[in-house]
């Protein structure tokens, strides 16, 4: 995991970090200060009941994210990002300000005032903050970014809202409350000094001021790529589902664990950890790029470990007094709902690491910061939705318990749901899963495949399984040309079939489908599309690579692209290979966990992609090691 720390001293990301660090920070320090404050000390400021004084702060919070996203957005395409950032640090030093006034004048609608400005500085931060990654981390970097910024918002909520308690029960005076904001505003205003410039993509743009529209609008281009918009429909369920557990931690720990307000922290802090852990995991188990297959994975987790927490919670603990920390965490029943705990953290990484940098990946640039400010709304959108249904749902007599199971069940209808409407996080996931328990894959030089655009991928063909190996490789969708025979091969049938491979027979065998799979080949080009062909025309007896047909220089003289050529070793004598005669006879031929490696080279022009040429260059890649 070096690779992503090592973002942490570089200028293009350092700073960002920092500034983004600190201004979660200092939200969740403020709006906690002032929801302790206003809970233990209501009679001082207002008749209104203290929890009813709390769900009208996280209302006023999250209220700017709904009238202002869409603005955001705007002035995030139509700016400099690192400008923006720094005038968001002035805005927030200001809000301070503002906050200090409402402590001295003992007001608490300039208080609330305070709060509403402190959302807007977040939801002015939040297009800056995601799409200003693509702009300086290559992409196979935008993983390991994204699980630092992840991992670090999470740590900056924990350390912010434990300091904002603190500070509220300390202070002679809460004025001090703000000078502790101001500071940390002050500190991230330097940090954004530092942020490189990240020019606008489209500095001509219009600004709309009018919230309904612009925000559909930007809806709107969100669905110009369905992969995109149901990822953002992922993020924002995680953000429901993840707000709905961690806003039932007081009760739960009260309630049903029997503990004090330390226990509260120790279940937001396990929460916390397992977030930043899963995430920080990402970037090792994507090997560097963004690997979708991961959020399936991560949606199982989140699945399996809510149901075992409703299981796991006990029924007995709670009682007249209070459990010291130290007595809960000896109690065996304790742990294992810790365990959950974590792993909902650890599976939540997984899941919402790369969609996050699928949408900063596969979203045009020039409208990349209006389509995350439309995934802020839709996120706040479903965290309002889950709360009132939570609400609701415990009004009604539901326990804590049974609704973080309904939750989990829920969750696994979601996932269905998504995974049915884009089948390529499924497949993605499959290929990963097998790939991942059957090899241990090195890629070299993953980056000459195109981010954009047509090109044709050439391999060699060592086993059944050769594709699987290339779409677990590959940043981007491919179309596989292939046998009709491994295409009906079961199981892997239903990944070649989702995936939209391209089933090819040989001419003396079936003319029609041949001439079918070329047509469909040049249509996949022409819409900008990867092709992947193996010139072998089938896979190898002998391990030897065969001689390149004809069919590359058809497709190219049709439609002359860039020709990508890879090699393939290690995997001659694996259950999927002919090593035997015929494959897929002798498990655990080669044991598990065997190396393999995908060499990719530099891609080569139409004109110059000769099968002579390709056969050398694909051998050359291959290596020695068959």
């Amino acid at each position: 995991m070096s690779g992503q720390f090592g973002l942490l001293k570089t200028r293009r990301f350092a700073p960002f970090f920092a500034t983004q660090f600190l201004g979660a920070f200092n939200d969740n320090l403020f709006k906690n200060a002032l929801v302790v404050l206003l809970t233990f000390q209501a009679a001082h400021w207002t008749t209104i009941r203290p929890e009813v004084l709390a769900n009208l702060a996280a209302g006023i919070f999250i209220l700017p994210f709904f009238l202002f996203s869409a603005t955001a957005g705007q002035l995030a395409d139509k700016y400099d990002k690192a400008r923006l950032a720094r005038l968001v640090k002035v805005l927030e030093m200001l809000i301070m300000g503002v906050a200090a006034a409402g402590f001295f004048l003992t007001s608490l609608p300039v208080l609330m005032g305070a709060l509403f400005l402190l959302g807007l500085h977040s939801t002015l931060f939040g297009p800056v903050k995601y799409a200003i990654l693509p702009q300086h981390l290559h992409t196979n970097e935008l993983v390991g970014g994204n699980a630092l910024i992840e991992a670090g918002t999470f740590v900056a909520i924990l350390i912010g809202t434990l300091a904002g308690g603190l500070l509220a029960g300390t202070v002679e005076h809460p004025a001090w409350i703000a000078v502790g904001g101001f500071v940390v505003a002050a500190a991230g205003y330097v940090t954004s000094r530092g942020i490189p410039a990240a020019p606008a993509p489209d500095p001509k743009l219009v600004v709309n001021l009018n919230p309904l529209t612009e925000t559909w609008r930007n809806i709107q281009f969100a669905r110009q790529n369905r992969a995109v918009f149901l990822s953002i429909l992922g993020i924002s369920w995680f953000w429901l589902y993840g707000a709905l557990f961690l806003a039932q931690f007081p009760a739960y720990a009260k309630d049903v664990l029997g503990g004090g307000e330390t226990s509260v922290t120790l279940l937001l802090a396990t929460f916390t950890v397992g977030i930043g852990v899963g995430s920080m995991l990402c970037e090792r188990l994507s090997g560097k790029h963004v690997e979708i297959g991961l959020v399936p994975f991560g949606s199982v987790g989140l699945t399996l470990f809510g149901l075992d927490l409703y299981f796991a919670s006990p029924s007995h603990l709670a009682g007249a007094a209070p459990f010291e920390l130290l007595g809960l965490l000896g109690m065996p029943a304790v742990w294992r709902v810790l365990f959950d705990l974590a792993m909902l953290g650890v599976f939540g990484g997984f899941f919402i690491v790369p969609l996050y940098a699928l949408v900063q990946l596969r979203s045009a640039e020039a409208t990349r910061a209006r389509i995350i400010a439309a995934n802020n709304i839709v996120n706040a959108l479903f965290m309002v939705v889950g709360a009132l249904g939570a609400g609701a749902a415990l009004g009604a007599g539901l326990s804590i318990p049974a609704l973080f199971g309904i939750a989990a069940l829920l969750n696994a209808l979601v996932a269905i749901y998504i995974y049915r409407l884009v089948p390529e996080f499924l497949i993605r996931f499959m290929a990963w899963l097998l790939i991942k328990a059957a090899y241990r894959l090195r890629t070299e030089g993953a980056e000459h495949i195109p981010e954009t655009g047509a090109a044709l991928l050439v391999c060699n063909h060592v086993s059944f399984v050769d594709s699987l190996v290339m779409m677990s490789a590959s940043p981007r969708p491919v179309r596989f040309v292939m046998d009709h025979r491994i295409f009906r091969i079961p199981l892997l049938s239903y990944i070649f079939r989702h995936s939209r491979a391209i089933p090819i027979a040989p001419a003396k065998e079936d003319a029609e489908q041949m001439e079918r799979a070329f047509s469909e080949v040049s249509a996949a080009l022409k819409a900008g599309e990867l092709v992947a062909i193996f010139p072998e025309g089938g896979v190898t007896r002998d391990g030897e690579l065969q001689a390149f047909r004809p069919g590359v220089t058809r497709i190219l003289r049709s439609d002359p692209v860039p020709v990508v050529p890879m090699g393939l070793s290690g995997l001659w004598g694996s259950f999927f290979s002919r090593i035997d005669g015929a494959a897929m006879k002798t498990p655990f031929r080669r044991g598990l966990f065997s190396r393999i490696r995908l060499r990719v080279g530099s891609p080569i022009a139409p004109g110059e992609a000769t099968p002579a040429r390709l056969h050398a260059e694909v051998l050359a890649l291959r290596g020695a090691e068959k």
